[in-house]
């Protein structure tokens, strides 16, 4: 007996494992239970690891799991092995899923639950019952040709792990890659005015000469980690997609991934953060890095490159979100649904020694966050900030309004004054349905001259307001229908001026895992507050490759 016990218990995981495995199955069809190929290792580890992480639950009682009631026919063996050895791993929302084909690693979490638990019992010198014993041991004989298959292709996947290892490019190192190539277009009859105020007359304007153009932005991310838990991302680029700002003589058309570097590789980011403790993570930017690095934008299915919005304006509140370059911020997780994000962002002339450039004596700006999450489907946040830009530096708008809520304190010679200014941005997103969510902000600014011609002048405001609906998973899982409507950016300093309005439709659609097309427009009507100026509309196929 005590030989036979040996032996079976040596191979009790792997038994008990596949009998888990028949059991996980309970409503599918026993052909698709098969080992998954090789070639998808790599991938189905890293979706299986995004899902479970490291909340997997032990169940002490077959009742924890919500979806397994006692009509189900493999109710009893589940009962069993709960009851007897607690064997069984559920999933974190306690569902154990056993209408759905099982795969190779949830095989495994089976496997090693039940070698846990074996191992357990045997320290603690509990018996195992000579009847379990016995089934362990047909079930051996049972799937002798199966087990013998799956050591096989374990021992094929070590030795493919094993040449990874050797090949690998870094051993702290992951590179992440992005490509977008668009084909774009701009059209309208004339180019926006920025002359303020209304009352403008048509004449004089140039036309909107734009004919539609294939561009491309190519991203390599290098993320180093020192300690398993922290990151450095270094982000390589290149681009050369155009400016419409130039070609329509609004900020309000420019798309969200334009930009040229003349076909040259440029260091675009380098940022460092770190866990410090169990409810902070620090941050650290040399260049690159704006305050959406530190806090969240609540607007997760608009602010992205795969899936995410065509315009600069639509993917995040402009006035509290498009701000720095350098940074140095925390995050501070003080409770399960609320944690604040601080940040100090210094402008493009921090690395300069010159007295009004560097870290305090050129741009500035001081952000705080609060954010509200009550549950998984909701998310609110309300941030504030204050800070200075040079004269030649002043941009409130982050590029995407009108010229005058960019500066409103320009003369008529074109002069600019230096602007300190008071920023708040309420921003919310709610996942209403499984496949609808709605997502919008209001963003202002209290500004002033603390230069020239106007210094002694009341205060501008500023404000700029969106919304947008996303329609999920439509024709195909991974699909995203978005659309948008918005105020940029606008002000009716010194002269009552007319409200600009913007309207965005998209369809992302994805080829595979790593490509996607992305269809879509968006129309500025009233560009620069000015009714006179005509309406813009900016067209764009994107497409999104990810590595």
């Amino acid at each position: 007996m005590s030989k036979l016990f040996w032996n079976i218990i040596k191979a009790a995981p792997v038994v008990i494992g596949a009998s888990l495995l028949s059991a996980n199955s309970t409503l599918a069809a026993p052909e698709t239970n098969q080992v998954n190929p090789e070639g998808q290792t790599l991938q189905q580890i890293e979706q299986y690891n995004s899902e479970l992480g490291d909340s997997m639950s032990q169940v002490t009682n077959v009742s924890q799991l919500r979806d397994v009631s006692p009509g189900d026919w493999a109710y009893e063996a589940l009962r069993t092995l709960v009851d007897r050895y607690g064997c069984i791993v559920g999933y974190p929302n306690q569902t154990f899923r056993g209408n759905q084909p099982t795969t190779r690693y949830e095989f495994a979490a089976g496997l090693n639950a039940c070698l846990q638990q074996m191992e357990r019992l045997i320290a603690a010198s509990e018996s195992v019952q000579r009847e379990d014993l016995e089934r362990l041991q047909l079930l051996m004989q049972e799937f002798e040709a199966e087990l013998a298959a799956l050591g096989a292709r374990v021992d094929n996947l070590e030795g493919r792990t094993a040449f990874l290892e050797d090949h690998q490019f870094s051993t702290t190192t992951k590179l992440r890659g992005e490509v977008i190539m668009a084909a774009s277009g701009a059209f309208g009859d004339k180019k926006a005015s920025r002359e303020f105020g209304r009352g403008h007359t048509r004449g004089g304007r140039d036309n909107l000469n734009s004919t539609p153009f294939f561009s491309y932005r190519a991203r390599l991310n290098f993320d180093t980690s020192f300690s398993g838990q922290d990151r450095l991302r270094t982000r390589l680029q290149a681009r050369n997609t155009t400016n419409l700002a130039s070609v329509t003589g609004t900020d309000s058309a420019r798309l969200g991934f334009d930009g040229n570097s003349d076909n040259q590789v440029e260091i675009d980011l380098l940022m460092y953060q770190t866990p410090v403790g169990d409810n902070f993570t620090f941050y650290l930017a040399a260049i690159g890095a704006d305050f959406s690095d530190i806090a969240d934008t609540k607007n997760p299915f608009f602010d992205g490159n795969t899936i995410g919005g065509l315009s600069r304006f639509s993917k995040k509140n402009p006035l509290v979100y498009r701000t720095g370059d350098a940074a140095i911020g925390v995050s501070w997780q003080a409770f399960d649904s609320f944690s604040v994000d601080l940040g100090y962002l210094v402008g493009n002339g921090a690395n300069d020694p010159d007295k009004s450039n560097g870290i305090f004596n050129g741009d500035y700006l001081v952000m705080a966050q609060f954010n509200w999450d009550p549950t998984d489907k909701i998310g609110l946040a309300l941030t504030y900030g204050y800070g200075y830009e040079r004269p030649d530096r002043s941009n409130l708008s982050g590029s995407t309004g009108s010229p005058q809520a960019r500066n409103p304190f320009v003369d008529r010679d074109g002069n600019s004054a230096g602007v300190g200014a008071h920023r708040i941005g309420v921003q919310g997103t709610w996942r209403i349905a499984e496949r609808f969510n709605i997502a919008g902000w209001w963003g202002g600014a209290i500004a002033s001259a603390k230069s020239g011609y106007f210094e002694d002048e009341d205060n501008a405001f500023i404000w700029n307001a969106a919304i947008n609906f996303s329609f999920l998973d439509l024709l195909r899982e991974g699909s995203h229908l978005g659309v948008a409507f918005g105020i940029p950016p606008r002000t009716d300093y010194r002269t009552p001026s007319d409200t600009t309005y913007f309207i965005e439709a998209f369809y992302s659609y994805p080829i595979t895992d790593n490509i996607s097309v992305t269809p879509g427009a968006y129309v500025i009507i009233n560009p620069n507050q000015n009714n006179n100026n005509d309406t813009i509309v900016v067209g764009s196929i994107r497409t999104t490759f990810k590595f």
